[in-house]
């Protein structure tokens, strides 16, 4: 199928990726920028925002906070991105105000990378510049590097040199996000140092530098479970103003974000079945706190606890399985049986513990649980 680039209205005005559209109109990325898909939010929020801006900000941080948080802007509601305190989310944003970068900390699951996302899309209008963290991510993937055909013909160059995302964000006074960051070896954490504290990018070999125009900080992600896998130094960690994200403070909260996300997702995905009820989702978040916390909610029974980290994200993805299960091999309309697999896989991380974490789980709440005998059964029969 041929397509095209659509320009959002977002994308036109601060050079953000443009959206595919099929040649029917049809959107055929399966995921679109934040800056994208809610272009008029951000629209509707510039329209009314009469407050104070930061150098370079799309959004004061006060209308920022609206577009993380969720009101309305003029006759338009904007929609909740994040279910959480609202004070965190104002240390964020008032930290990304200063010359202080931002670390978002937490377990896997607390939408850090998503938080990460909307608020570069709100503030800069571009949540594209990203360095994804991993054991093998290159100091020229924070600092630049070389193309080396042009480097070979022409010597160094500006021409010959290729811009990491931190360099494009230092040049154009955005928000440059860096993902996983303790996934990153130490040494080249490192090289972060002189580019927050000195807001500079030294250039050697053409004597020259990258000076950060105003609107410049980073936002970065870590894991709190890989604690100890590269530690940030205590030189870098000054550099950071650390916000903890914490897991959903009630199951009400938590249900509210996985509807939300799965109704979300199912439209993106083109799924033809729709969440009609909450029954299942508070289900799956139940089973989720209690293994996650150790005991049931009415704090009354003690329990084994998962290996697994049993995040909102794993409820999430635990309930869009089953909606394409009820979708594509059922009634549309999803049961017990559309999600015990993926309650199963969600669990049992360590094939040897965490079954008989779950044996136990089944045996001694599922099965004695009202109204739960239906998932008993469809979950024994996935063992």
């Amino acid at each position: 199928m041929s397509t095209k680039a659509k320009e959002t209205p977002a994308a036109k005005g601060n050079g953000a990726a443009s959206t595919a559209t099929s040649s029917s109109g049809v959107e055929s990325v399966l995921r679109r920028h934040a800056e994208d898909q809610f272009a008029a939010e951000l629209a509707a929020l510039q329209e009314v925002d009469d407050k104070q801006r930061p150098p370079k900000w799309k959004l004061s941080p006060w209308a920022v906070a609206t577009y993380v948080l969720g009101g309305k802007a003029g006759g338009m509601e904007i929609t909740a991105k994040y279910i959480g305190k609202r004070r965190l989310i104002e240390v964020a944003i008032a930290t990304l105000a200063t010359d202080r970068a931002l670390l978002l900390l937490g377990v896997p699951g607390t939408a850090k990378s998503w938080l990460s996302e909307h608020l570069a899309a709100a503030i800069s209008g571009d949540s594209t510049q990203v360095v994804q963290g991993t054991a093998g991510t290159a100091e020229e993937q924070i600092r630049y590097g070389w193309n080396y055909a042009l480097l070979l013909s022409k010597g160094p160059s500006r021409e010959a040199m290729v811009s990491s995302p931190l360099m494009k964000a230092m040049a154009t006074g955005t928000i440059a996000r860096i993902e996983e960051l303790t996934r990153i070896p130490a040494d080249v954490q490192d090289s972060l140092i002189t580019i927050l504290s000195e807001k500079s990018l030294p250039i050697p070999e053409l004597g020259e530098e990258v000076q950060a125009a105003k609107g410049f900080n980073v936002i970065a992600t870590a894991n709190n479970r890989d604690k100890g896998v590269n530690e940030l130094s205590s030189a870098l960690k000054r550099r950071f103003n650390t916000v903890i994200l914490p897991v959903p403070d009630t199951a009400d909260e938590e249900i509210t974000i996985v509807q939300q996300r799965v109704k979300s997702l199912g439209k993106a995905l083109e799924i033809p079945a729709e969440l009609t009820g909450l029954d299942e989702i508070r289900r799956v978040v139940t089973i989720f706190r209690e293994l996650r916390n150790g005991q049931t909610e009415d704090g009354k029974s003690k329990l084994k606890q998962s290996t697994g980290t049993l995040s909102t994200a794993e409820a999430i993805s635990v309930m869009n399985n089953g909606l394409a299960l009820a979708a594509h091999f059922g009634d549309g309309s999803i049961k017990a049986s559309d999600i015990a697999s993926g309650l199963v896989g969600a669990v049992i991380k360590d094939p040897v513990q965490d079954r008989v974490v779950w044996q136990e789980y089944l045996e001694t709440v599922v099965k004695e649980r009202d109204g739960w005998k239906d998932l008993y059964r469809a979950c024994r029969e996935t063992l």
